[in-house]
């Protein structure tokens, strides 16, 4: 039975833990206006077409 206790206040803690690191990411995209960072990280899949053309 106190296993059983052990297992319910881990997953607790794991769902706390969890929660603030979703806040924290949200808080870190929103909060801190970082667009600039993020229009740069998006155009980044498309970089290095330009020098493929001639390969595949």
């Amino acid at each position: 039975m106190a296993l059983q206790q052990i297992f319910d206040d881990a997953s607790s803690v794991m769902t706390v833990i969890s929660f603030v690191t979703f806040l924290g990411i949200v808080g870190w995209t929103y909060v801190l206006r970082r667009s600039s960072d993020f229009d740069k990280a998006a155009l980044l899949p498309f970089a290095d077409e330009a020098g493929e053309s001639g390969h595949g």
